[in-house]
């Protein structure tokens, strides 16, 4: 059995080993002279990594390591004054070496988050108090961001970043925690944390179409776009167009699609000119052949229509309810219905009430189509209620539309029938004459009228 040795307090290699299997003061019983002192060499103890993967094997240091990580965890949330300037260092050192590592590649490589069960962290049993140490630590009173900042650097945030490709939803959740205070307390790493999640979204759409911790990222950005000053910057609105929009093409979309709506709304409550954006957005990478993805744009397009102002509703109205009436009559009941959903709303419906004029025709001709045609009777009870809504929104400009889409549908109905019979008359007498056919357009017009 090989330990992986990491050193602070610059001890040698032997004193280091040692250590790890020494049991120290407990520090809530050390005299304060001796506090940071005991607080330093609990860091080092914790700076040896064992093998999980052998259950049996080391379990006297395995157990003095974790009740030494706990009694740092203890120390640094109860007690006041611990952190002083010296453990800066070893505390960023110890936390280095045990949550930095290589992440092992999937056992499964068709693994699908929704239907797999997650490899989970061998060493969690360590790594989790690690994290709880660190999530203190910064949590601190006394913490000086002044202080930290010379340790937890770019390079730092990088690593850490990196760590959230975990595929165990435990270590997500910490490093999500976490993060979210990094960008809080130091605001020097602000403006990089960005720009290396912009980097981590755009390798998962361009290239990767892989990475576990999207929805995490989502989330802490959820609550710094809530933190933007007005007006936006370009750089934020580059993001939204460049990166928040295009993040809907991807396969995996189910997983994260919660928390990447929050951030659109989120940006669309802050500034309300980047609607037409986002709405066109949708609307240009809008699912052609995947229904579970079109009920989630749809939802979304809901919680949008649910805090757009009436101006903006005016821009993005003829394209939007093109692709709403497009979905009505898909003939995925799913997908109809929640199109249809739209009617329950009523803010939304109050938005189509003003502007009757415009999206009445834009969806009039499907939806009497559908109500005759569509194999689902709840479907169809929708749209019978749909249509009575705008009935009594509106009854003369309904009233015009029936008599038009019924004429219409009438001059359909006899180009349809004069085309069968023009293929009877072919069909029986491939070498009809002119005369032959023209008696037989006579006859046609006589039978459809």
């Amino acid at each position: 059995m090989q330990h992986r040795l990491f050193l602070s307090l610059n001890l040698p290699v032997s004193l280091t080993f040692s250590l790890s299997f020494l049991v120290l003061l407990n520090l809530a019983d050390a005299p304060v002279a001796e506090l940071h002192d005991l607080f330093c060499k609990k860091l080092q103890q914790c700076c040896v990594l064992f093998d999980f993967l052998d259950c049996v094997a080391d379990l006297k240091g395995k157990e003095i390591k974790r009740a030494a990580l706990n009694e740092l965890v203890e120390s640094v949330a109860t007690s006041r004054g611990v952190l002083i300037e010296p453990l800066y260092p070893e505390a960023i050192k110890m936390i280095s070496v045990n949550i930095f590592r290589t992440l092992p590649p999937s056992e499964n490589p068709e693994f699908d988050p929704e239907e797999d069960e997650p490899t989970l962290e061998a060493s969690w049993p360590h790594l989790q108090l690690v994290y709880e140490f660190f999530l203190r630590f910064l949590e601190s009173p006394d913490f000086q961001p002044s202080m930290a900042k010379r340790y937890v650097d770019q390079k730092f945030v990088l690593q850490l970043l990196e760590l959230f490709d975990s595929e165990d939803p435990r270590e997500r959740e910490y490093l999500k925690t976490i993060l979210h205070r990094v960008y809080g307390k130091l605001l020097g790493l602000r403006a990089y944390i960005r720009k290396q999640i912009n980097n981590i979204f755009l390798r998962f759409i361009y290239e990767t179409e892989h990475f576990n911790g999207v929805a995490e990222l989502l989330e802490i950005l959820g609550s710094i776009i809530n933190g933007f000053a007005l007006p936006l910057k370009a750089e934020h609105k580059q993001f939204l167009v460049r990166v928040l929009i295009p993040l809907h093409t991807a396969k995996s979309l189910s997983i994260f699609h919660a928390q990447l709506a929050y951030c659109v709304v989120q940006f669309m409550e802050k500034d309300a000119t980047v609607t037409e954006y986002i709405i066109r957005g949708l609307l240009k990478y809008w699912p052609k052949t995947c229904t579970q993805k079109e009920v989630m744009f749809l939802g979304e397009i809901e919680e949008i229509l649910d805090v757009i102002e009436p101006s903006q509703f005016i821009r993005v109205q003829e394209p939007l309810f093109k692709q709403i009436a497009a979905c009505i009559s898909s003939p995925h009941f799913q997908v109809a219905e929640r199109a249809l959903y739209f009617w329950n709303n009523e803010y939304i419906l109050s938005l189509i009430e003003e502007n009757c004029q415009v999206i009445l025709p834009l969806v009039f001709a499907t939806l009497y189509r559908v109500s005759k045609e569509h194999w689902n009777q709840t479907i169809v009870s929708l749209i019978y209620n749909v249509l009575k809504t705008f009935m009594e929104m509106n009854s003369k400009l309904f009233d015009d539309l029936t008599a038009s889409y019924k004429s219409v549908e009438k001059h359909c109905l006899k180009d349809k029938l004069r085309g069968q019979m023009f293929q009877l008359l072919l069909f029986h007498n491939p070498q009809a004459s002119w005369w032959d056919i023209k008696w037989t357009s006579v006859v046609t017009m006589v039978v459809v009228n």
